[in-house]
């Protein structure tokens, strides 16, 4: 098997199970925590860094956001069932979405910054970028082999990972709110509540005692309660249903 054809093809499986393989780094934050400490010995710059962290989490969602609320109809889709990119039967795009964050950069993995030390991140990113590329891979091979010329007419113009603001294109659409909400509430939540759970363990290993924030409590309480809220409306109404 050739090299791409490899990656491609161990992109599939990635493809399939990228909604819990990122789990698999959870043991990488808890051995982190083992020798967690304040920076400087202050909880007041802990707090000044995981309120960065967080704003750098909410720049990736914020692109995310953008990115599917300005989204062609028929360019995009959550299923991780994977029937390879050459059967008809995969759910597939319908549309090649050229404008306006692809138009861009093809992809670009982010790393949310632990509450331990700088080793996650570091664990993080070198796996986001891995994890990602070989992802991309199986994900090209599938829209080269449904959009022929015209995807490889885009790929040659723009940049695998990198972002080139030259290249970046106003959307002609208008955005959608039902069309985010009703699909990054998940990402919300898992922003709300991981930042919750790490900055809980981090005091516990420092102090030794359990201590609630209460900034991260309540973010973690109102994202959750979004979360809960617009699951429902997903699936016992047609609220977030968007029009084609």
């Amino acid at each position: 098997m050739k090299l791409a054809d490899h990656c491609s093809h161990s992109g599939g499986f990635l493809f399939r199970w990228r909604s819990y393989l990122p789990l698999a780094l959870l043991p990488f934050f808890a051995l982190s925590l083992r020798d967690a400490s304040y920076p400087f010995g202050s909880h007041g710059w802990n707090q000044v860094r995981e309120l960065g962290g967080f704003l750098l989490s909410l720049a990736g969602l914020t692109v995310r956001i953008y990115t599917i609320g300005t989204a062609p109809e028929g360019t995009s889709e959550r299923s991780t069932v994977d029937r390879g990119p050459h059967t008809s039967t995969r759910p597939a795009s319908t549309r090649l979405s050229v404008t306006p964050s692809t138009s861009g950069t093809r992809w670009l993995p982010l790393a949310l910054p632990g509450a331990g030390s700088l080793v996650p991140p570091v664990i993080v990113l070198l796996a986001s970028l891995l994890y990602h590329e070989r992802i991309a891979a199986h994900e090209e091979a599938f829209l080269e082999a449904t959009f022929g010329d015209l995807f490889r007419d885009w790929a040659d113009r723009v940049p695998a990972m990198i972002p080139n603001l030259r290249y970046v294109r106003p959307s002609s659409n208008l955005f959608s709110w039902k069309r985010v909400l009703g699909r990054e509430f998940h990402g919300l939540f898992v922003i709300g509540g991981g930042f919750f759970v790490l900055d809980l363990l981090q005091d516990r290993a420092v102090t030794g005692g359990w201590q609630l924030d209460p900034v991260w409590t309540w973010l973690c309480l109102v994202t959750g309660v979004l979360f809960v809220v617009l699951a429902a409306l997903k699936k016992f109404t047609s609220f977030l249903k968007v029009e084609r």
